[in-house]
């Protein structure tokens, strides 16, 4: 079942985020399609900051999938110094994409 993953990070910068997106990508042009991230399963990305920080929202294939991911990215948000957050995780009701 699909799932939504949702990060918000207080005190996260645009710098910090596209610092992650070449981290997680391992080249400098960093996320820019599905084929960009290190594990299969997401079906879309979209970041976005806040008036105090940033906020990601996902869309998963499935929570072993964005498992995966995890172990991916959190060292990566641990290095960059983004705040120790727990994502909100709920299930997919309706995807829309063009």
């Amino acid at each position: 079942m699909a799932i939504v993953v949702i990060f918000e990070l207080p005190g996260m910068t645009q710098a910090a985020y596209e610092r992650t997106t070449v981290m997680v990508s391992g080249g400098p042009g960093g996320l820019n399609s599905p084929a960009d991230w290190p594990v299969p399963g997401l079906i879309s990305h979209t970041a976005a900051p806040t008036p105090d920080g940033w906020f990601v929202a996902d869309v998963w294939e499935s929570e072993e999938a964005f498992a995966r991911f995890g172990e991916v990215i959190k060292p990566i948000l641990r290095e960059v110094g983004a705040p120790d957050v727990q994502p909100k995780i709920y299930p997919v009701f309706n995807t829309v994409t063009r």
